[in-house]
């Protein structure tokens, strides 16, 4: 398989997931700018959608929106437990979560990159966040992942996200579990392993 990917981007959830499962893949880095491919490709020519990640499987297949790729990997090896089986109530509480997120957290953080948003439409997007972070640290005050039965794709859709905190001005400390869980899953070999392929890809 072949992973499209942008350093820091959200094509990081399934960058680790990928790592978790210990799946042999390729990476191949995307300018989002340009729209150039780390090996002299138009990206568009491979996802149309001209946004990462996108997956390219053994056959050549295309795959693309982070959801939907990292419960593909789940699914590759059932035996990793990250998603639940299919069919169970489990695993539409996974993706109940991976919605959620998506929906209420990534595109929240849009104009907050957007140089061109107004001040008061930056501060509607931190309290809309503000809500979205409180209700998932009552879970996360709970137990140490999102779901009961322990780490899944949804929490690494869920780290990606809040990594992002720090580069728009949004402080995570008025919730601490949010601050503990992005700690341990700082310390997840996994999560390491990606985190450091990344920052070594933005020196190329």
């Amino acid at each position: 398989m072949k992973l499209f990917y942008s350093p820091g981007a959200c094509s990081l959830s399934p960058h680790i997931v990928l790592h978790e499962l210990g799946l042999p893949h390729d990476v191949v880095k995307v300018d989002l700018k340009t729209k150039q491919t780390s090996d002299g490709r138009d990206f568009r020519t491979i996802n149309p959608k001209g946004y990462v990640p996108t997956l390219q499987l053994d056959d050549g297949t295309i795959l693309t929106e982070g959801p939907a790729i990292v419960q593909y990997l789940a699914d590759r090896k059932p035996e990793m437990h990250l998603a639940p089986a299919n069919g169970t109530l489990a695993r539409y509480q996974l993706q109940e979560w991976l919605n959620f997120i998506s929906t209420e957290l990534h595109k929240q953080f849009s104009p907050l990159f957007n140089p061109a948003s107004s001040a008061d439409l930056i501060a509607a997007q931190k309290a809309k966040l503000a809500e979205r972070f409180a209700l998932i640290a009552q879970t996360l005050d709970q137990h140490d992942y999102l779901l009961p039965s322990g780490f899944s794709v949804a929490d690494a859709y869920l780290y990606t996200i809040l990594t992002w905190a720090g580069f728009v001005g949004v402080d995570l400390s008025p919730w601490p579990a949010l601050l503990r869980y992005k700690a341990r899953m700082e310390a997840r070999p996994g999560v390491a392993a990606t985190l450091a392929a990344e920052r070594e890809a933005k020196k190329g």
